[in-house]
């Protein structure tokens, strides 16, 4: 049944691979089930209602990618969307008077939906699809290894290996510290059993990070095992006749385009990184895989929870060996199960999963080496957009960057006509959006 379901021998995987990349996967992402109920309970939202929604929305999300799209990438509530959901657009629906400030959550859900039902319409027309396929190849390996950088550093702020400076912005942190100590414990675990080709590599590092923390007291056990889920109060809540004022259709738009560029870069970065393209660098069935980000976040909107994307963490599951939608659907039973049992997840510290953050980072580092360096109209580019995502902390800033200095740059150099119809529109887009906003 697994064989025909996800097509294993073809993926040259095996079922117990694709578990231990779930769980792997799922391991890497659980940080959501708390970070992200705390950003939008401070807009007022309840806590376990959005405990619910996250979980049932990354399980619908995720088993959708993996069935449908039969792609070993995880979906969940999309961090930074969340943080303008809780922290500016419902203070703004709250101040503008679209919404009673006690509901303005709800009005913010209806843009949600209304953002989700563009991203529905556009997978559909094969819209995304063609941005996917327009994407030059030296981008999308720079946006790959861009997100790289991306998310070690997120790894190292985790792990308390660097902090803020104000002078120098980033400098080093307090590497005596027992938890920096664990993250560099666990890293160079991870590392070295990779070194050894161990599949599971990531998870055994989380595991004995996990067990070390524990006496430190930099990990708690719970106090209990089993808690069972709170009927939703965010279930249908959304307001989307409070969605509609003029006033916030720059919101809509901003949910639209962060996402629609944030899984266009992850779904490229994550494909790049297991091998998944095709030998044109195009992403196979990509009409689905967008389609399930888009159908998970209008899904999340009625169950009460900000937009819903694919996670670059989905990294950690491919470096452990995740080839087909089984890992996606592992990981999607996982966050089910988290109704029951997520304060047993919460066990896990974050310099536990900071180590398989950076390892997978320089993980996906290993495709620059495609890029033509020599010809500096692809290698200014490409390195202008593995910077950027790294030092505007925006993968859709990156994206941006790419796509603009791809195209000017070819332009100078005489040879605008190897830039697709796409290219250049999106260029375009990018330049007036930020005009427009500033």
């Amino acid at each position: 049944m697994l064989e025909r379901l996800f097509r294993l021998s073809e993926h040259g995987t095996t079922a117990r691979r694709e578990v231990v990349a779930g769980l792997t996967t799922f391991v890497t992402v659980s940080y959501i089930l708390v970070v992200h109920p705390q950003l939008l309970a401070a807009a007022g939202m309840p806590f376990d209602a959005v405990l619910f929604a996250t979980c049932v929305s990354a399980a619908f999300g995720s088993a959708f990618m993996g069935l449908v799209a039969r792609y070993p990438i995880v979906l969940a509530p999309g961090m930074g969307l969340n943080a303008y959901f809780s922290l500016v657009v419902v203070p703004l629906i709250a101040k503008s008077g679209y919404a009673s400030p006690e509901l303005a959550w709800r009005a913010a859900l209806g843009c949600v939906f209304i953002s989700g039902v563009l991203f529905v319409l556009l997978s559909v027309i094969k819209v995304r699809e063609m941005i996917v396929d327009a994407v030059p190849i030296a981008l999308k390996v720079a946006i790959s290894a861009g997100i790289g950088l991306f998310i070690a550093l997120i790894g190292f702020q985790q792990g308390g290996l660097i902090k803020t400076h104000p002078a120098t912005m980033l400098t080093l942190g307090d590497i005596g510290s027992p938890q920096a100590l664990l993250t560099i414990g666990g890293l160079l675990l991870t590392a070295g059993l990779l070194a050894r080709e161990v599949k599971s590599a990531m998870l055994w590092s989380m595991l004995v990070v996990t067990l070390a923390a524990l006496p430190l007291g930099l990990a708690k056990l719970p106090a209990q095992i089993v808690a069972l889920p709170q009927p939703s109060a965010t279930f249908l809540a959304l307001d989307i006749p409070g969605a509609l004022h003029a006033g916030l259709a720059n919101v809509i738009f901003a949910f639209f385009f962060v996402d629609l560029f944030d899984t266009l870069g992850t779904l490229i970065g994550v494909a790049q990184q297991g091998g998944l393209l095709d030998d044109d660098g195009r992403l196979p069935r990509a009409t689905s895989a967008l389609l399930a980000d888009a159908l998970a976040t209008l899904f999340g909107s009625l169950v009460g929870t900000s937009t819903v994307t694919s996670y670059v963490e989905s990294a950690a599951g491919i470096a452990a060996g995740g080839r087909s939608g089984m890992t996606a659907v592992v990981a999607a039973l996982l966050f089910l199960l988290a109704l029951l049992f997520a304060p047993v997840f919460k066990i896990v510290p974050r310099m536990a999963t900071a180590p398989a953050l950076i390892a997978v980072g320089a993980l996906m580092m290993t495709g620059v080496r495609k890029i033509e360096w020599k010809d500096l109209s692809e290698g200014i580019p490409a390195f202008l957009t593995i910077a950027s995502m790294a030092f505007t902390f925006s993968i859709a800033e990156g994206i941006a960057f790419g796509f603009v200095t791809y195209a000017v740059v070819k332009l100078i150099a005489g040879r605008a006509r190897e830039v697709s119809v796409v290219g250049w529109v999106l260029a375009a887009v990018f330049v007036a959006r930020h005009a427009l906003l500033h």
